[in-house]
């Protein structure tokens, strides 16, 4: 009987664990490959937050695991319980029903979540750019604050809808606020009554930005930020979310009916709900990705707490990057494959190729190999090294495309109607609306604000001005 081999997470650690699988996998050592993902598609987060601005269209960094993955049989739906004892895997699909998958040799690679504090609102009134819908209806939510700024002649609404707070001074966070606030300022050259008061700004509880790029690296980053308007803040935090208002840690409140949630990722909560021993919610394996006691079980990416053989420090973890989600899985597809043919397995040793960070427009900072970069040798450097990242040849030429049109033609700051419209049936929001009668239309204006570009009463029909 072939065995089978489960893998679980479609992202950095599963693609590659899947792509080495069918490389490497034959005559020799037959099997059959299943993979249990939510979505057909590797999304290259690294690039969110130009999706979020408008720069990357979100299919350039959808990359099509149909396309790539030629004998992987892929369950749609999320792995929600992994019996050890008989080596099952309970998956609920993405049209809600409940399936077991069995399996010879699993690998998990869940990835991992935002992480949510426990703070009042931020659930209910927080934003996340965490994934391509995140991203898309983010970028179309700003637009639309400035939109809504523009029509409104209430000082305290405008305000309020100019106000963008990013939490989280890192990669995401500095890349989101960066390239966010650049669409801003394009965007606001329709709206020149409103363009002064458009106020970002990125906070963060820890002392510095981009604390893993060194001192001088997060320093470049906060000059680039605060020469475009944004004020960064730092020692400081969010301690209470309304719909109209940011209260910080410092006591100071804000109008704002934007905040982006950027700080920090959390484990997958199926690493503890194995049953498995975790550390912090990782779950804990060996230097050579398995799991103590279960060798049939391998775990990598966000969630697997990696042993870390190139730091000085004992029980270091591999940090949970992209970059090492990415080498981790070929080493796992080959300990799959030793441990099927009886193999001793192979040590994962993490070697740091230097990390990069893309503020859009000219601007990047970057240190490949230990030298730091910024400004436009920064930004080619970024850029080279996601287009190499990227698994697949249309990904690279549809992203490199939208830079080169972005860089001759300019960007555009329409809205797509994701902040605004509901697709969860067939029916036209216009025929879910409800239409008011003359009548009902006078009642309602009677006590409705009014909104408009009139300037004074002489522009304004007298129709209307009997009610303002």
């Amino acid at each position: 009987m072939r065995p089978h081999i489960v893998v679980v997470g479609g992202g950095f650690a599963g693609f590659t664990t899947l792509r080495r699988l069918e490389q490497r996998l034959g005559q020799r050592t037959p099997a059959d490959i299943t993979l249990i993902t939510p979505d057909d598609y590797m999304l290259y987060q690294p690039l969110l937050p130009q999706v979020a601005s408008g720069l990357v269209t979100p299919q350039s960094i959808a990359v099509s695991l149909y396309r790539r993955l030629s004998r992987t049989r892929i369950v749609p739906g999320k792995a929600v319980g992994v019996d050890a004892a008989s080596q099952m895997v309970l998956v609920r699909t993405i049209a809600g029903e409940t399936t077991a998958v069995g399996y010879d040799r699993l690998v998990l690679a869940p990835g991992s979540m935002t992480r949510a504090l426990d703070i009042p609102g931020l659930t209910a009134y927080g934003h996340g750019n965490k994934n391509l819908a995140e991203a898309v209806y983010l970028r179309d939510h700003a637009l639309a604050q400035l939109e809504l700024s523009d029509a409104s002649h209430d000082p305290r609404e405008r305000e309020e809808r100019c106000r963008f707070i990013v939490v989280g001074g890192g990669y995401s966070g500095v890349e989101t606020a960066a390239t966010m606030a650049l669409l801003c300022s394009e965007a606001a050259r329709r709206y020149p009554d409103i363009a002064p008061n458009i106020d970002w700004h990125l906070i963060d509880i820890a002392p510095r930005l981009l604390p893993e790029l060194g001192e001088d690296l997060g320093n470049r980053a906060m000059a680039v930020l605060r020469k475009r308007g944004v004020n960064v803040e730092l020692g400081v935090s969010v301690s209470n979310i309304t719909e109209r208002e940011v209260t910080l840690t410092d006591g100071r409140t804000l109008p704002c009916r934007t905040l982006i949630w950027t700080a920090g990722v959390a484990p997958s909560p199926l690493m503890e709900a194995t049953g498995l021993p975790t550390d912090r919610g990782k779950l804990k394996v060996r230097a050579d990705l398995s799991v103590p006691g279960h060798p049939e079980i391998l775990a990598i990416g966000d969630s697997a707490a990696v042993p870390d053989l190139s730091a000085h420090e004992d029980h270091a973890a591999c940090p949970p990057t992209a970059q090492v989600a990415t080498r981790q899985g070929p080493v796992a597809a080959d300990n799959v494959i030793a441990s099927l043919r009886g193999e001793p397995l192979t040590d994962f040793h993490h070697r740091d190729l230097g990390l990069v960070v893309d503020l859009s427009g000219k601007d990047a900072v970057a240190r490949p190999f230990g030298f730091e970069l910024s400004g436009l040798p920064g930004l080619a450097v970024t850029r080279a090294q996601h287009l190499i990242s990227l698994p697949s040849g249309p990904a690279r030429a549809r992203v490199a495309a939208n830079w080169a049109i972005r860089y001759l033609l300019g960007g555009e700051v329409s809205r797509l109607g994701f902040a605004l419209n509901s697709v969860d049936s067939f029916a036209d929001d216009d025929a879910r609306d409800q239409y008011l009668t003359a009548e009902q239309v006078r009642q309602e204006a009677a006590t409705a604000p009014l909104r408009g570009f009139a300037s004074d009463a002489s522009s304004t029909p007298s129709g209307q001005r009997q009610h303002r």
